[in-house]
């Protein structure tokens, strides 16, 4: 089987699976900008685990590949026309106008997972494109029905049943049987059957392999809703918590953003009777909530209001010294990926 570092290699073997985006979200959700096509540079780091600087260096050096694949540099009318339909683009991210903007389809950001080595999560997609390619070429001749990257299911059953029945119930009890009845070429025998055993167990491990890889999408949240968040103002995400606060069984919800909040946006009382306190900071995936962010936020959360339960939200990660502050002060922070699952179902625990 080809390994996967043959990707960064092989042009052609790049080209030969372009077509196949939805790996992407079978690794991990791509959330896309809101016109549901695109993505900017700083949306394909966060997507990766890298930096913005290590994509720009990457689109720089295989910009000719990247731009037949999907990538575009707005300029002008173009970028004017783009911001005003995608509103996660608007000025309260960027302080200043911006000359230029580059955007990524769906096969470009592909393009960037086969091209890209210090990534774990470029790594686990071009693993799981050559899985898929893997398949389809092994698949018997006589076979004219096209597998589909979505359906391997069905491939993986007939897997199986070919290594039930050839291997498990004729090759290996033929050798068992020869091996007991032979004298000169027992040693011979026994090598061969330990090669086929070691066949069967390699072909049982990329099958639960697959199935690993297949439950990545069932388990993954839905597409989109960081993208959807990333759009919202201020307000109107503080708005969205508080439909999840109260989704979760909390009650007496108040939205109180805006000049005066004294550091707290929410307020309410939680299923149990806890009093509760929210901060929301909607910024930008690839910034930071660093620990003045948390120390401003205790002194009002259990200072000025007394509260049980102190929610930190925010749409961007938080640094590791403001992770320990903290869990030190009893600071719940719900850093992007919690605030993904929270907003797809998952039940806050701190809530519970």
């Amino acid at each position: 089987m080809i390994n996967e570092s043959a990707l960064l290699e092989s042009k052609s073997l790049r080209d030969s699976v372009l077509e196949r985006t939805d790996v992407l979200d079978r690794v991990k959700a791509l959330s896309l900008l809101p016109d549901g096509m695109h993505v900017t540079t700083a949306m394909v780091a966060a997507y990766f685990g890298v930096t913005v600087e290590v994509v720009r260096q990457l689109t720089k050096r295989h910009r000719e590949e990247l731009q037949v694949n999907g990538m575009a540099v707005l300029r002008g009318a173009d970028l004017r026309n783009f911001e005003s339909d995608n509103m996660s683009l608007s000025l309260g991210s960027y302080p200043q106008a911006r000359r230029s903007l580059t955007i990524y389809s769906r096969r470009a950001v592909l393009n960037i997972a086969m091209l890209l080595r210090d990534s774990d999560v470029a790594r686990q997609v071009r693993t799981y494109l050559l899985d898929m390619e893997y398949l389809v070429r092994t698949q018997p001749a006589e076979d004219s029905t096209p597998v589909q990257p979505s359906a391997p299911d069905a491939l993986d059953d007939r897997i199986d049943q070919r290594i039930t029945h050839i291997l498990g119930k004729t090759v290996v009890p033929m050798f068992n049987a020869l091996i007991e009845t032979s004298g000169e070429h027992r040693r011979e025998l026994i090598a061969l059957r330990t090669g086929v055993q070691r066949i069967e167990r390699r072909l049982h491990q990329h099958h639960e392999r697959m199935k690993r890889l297949e439950g990545v999408r069932d388990d993954r949240p839905s597409i989109g809703v960081m993208a959807a968040m990333d759009a919202m103002n201020g307000s109107a995400f503080e708005r969205h918590i508080a439909k999840l606060l109260v989704r979760d069984g909390c009650s007496n919800v108040v939205v109180q953003g805006g000049q005066g909040d004294r550091g707290v946006d929410i307020i309410g009382i939680t299923a149990d009777g806890r009093r509760m306190v929210v901060q929301c900071k909607r910024r930008a995936p690839y910034l930071t909530i660093a620990s003045p962010d948390i120390q401003k936020f205790i002194g009002s959360a259990k200072v000025l209001y007394g509260a049980e339960v102190a929610l930190f939200v925010a749409t961007c990660p938080f640094t590791p010294d403001a992770l320990t502050l903290a869990a030190e002060t009893g600071i719940t922070a719900v850093h992007r990926g919690v605030l993904e699952e929270w907003s797809t179902g998952e039940p806050l625990k701190v809530l519970e």
